[in-house]
């Protein structure tokens, strides 16, 4: 079921690229989309399905969202320079990190820290705040986050080392919950 869901996704982000940018029928797709990626992994945990599959089924997922948002809003959106360069460097250094997820642990490694749920959080709400908030304070505050969590999970990757505020499908599958932790013998 959650592979559905995730599937959804994908589909919901190819009708994207048929609808036209910051249009109702862009909005609603979009948050179809956002809200898949918000439940599938919940489904997942619920159902007893969490795969290895699925988190990489996910990432996929996200990384088609991810593209074809780009591809509508890119042309849309007056990007200054330096932004464009301080995303390619946050980029850098997530394929740096892939890169050593490959050397270190000698697999793909989808790291979902507490910062890189955040970030993806942001990046979510951010074409939802484009007609309140200037772009680039907001570019701004969310390529901070973006960088901070990039170096962070490269620092989880090199070291191996997960903490209470780092989550991975290895501890969600194991049982454990942010919400868990937050709120203790409260959650289930």
């Amino acid at each position: 079921m959650a592979n559905i869901i995730t599937g959804v996704r994908i589909l919901c982000s190819i009708a994207l690229l048929f609808s036209q940018a910051l249009s109702p029928a862009f909005y609603s797709l979009y948050l179809a989309a956002g809200f898949t990626d918000m439940i599938d992994g919940t489904v997942a945990r619920k159902t007893n399905t969490v795969s290895e599959f699925g988190s990489k089924f996910d990432t996929i997922a996200d990384f088609v969202f991810v593209v074809v948002c780009l591809i509508k809003l890119i042309p849309i959106m007056d990007i200054p320079t330096w932004l464009y360069i301080w995303i390619g460097i946050i980029a850098l250094i997530k394929g740096i990190n892939v890169f050593f997820g490959f050397v270190v642990q000698k697999k793909f490694v989808a790291v979902h820290t507490v910062m890189n749920k955040v970030t993806g959080v942001l990046l979510f709400a951010l074409p939802l705040t484009l007609s309140v908030i200037d772009f680039k304070y907001s570019a701004i505050f969310v390529c901070s986050v973006a960088t901070f969590a990039a170096v962070q999970e490269g620092h989880v990757i090199r070291t191996r080392k997960v903490s209470e505020n780092i989550f991975s499908i290895s501890s969600y599958a194991n049982g454990w919950s942010p919400w868990r932790q937050i709120f203790g013998k409260f959650t289930k």
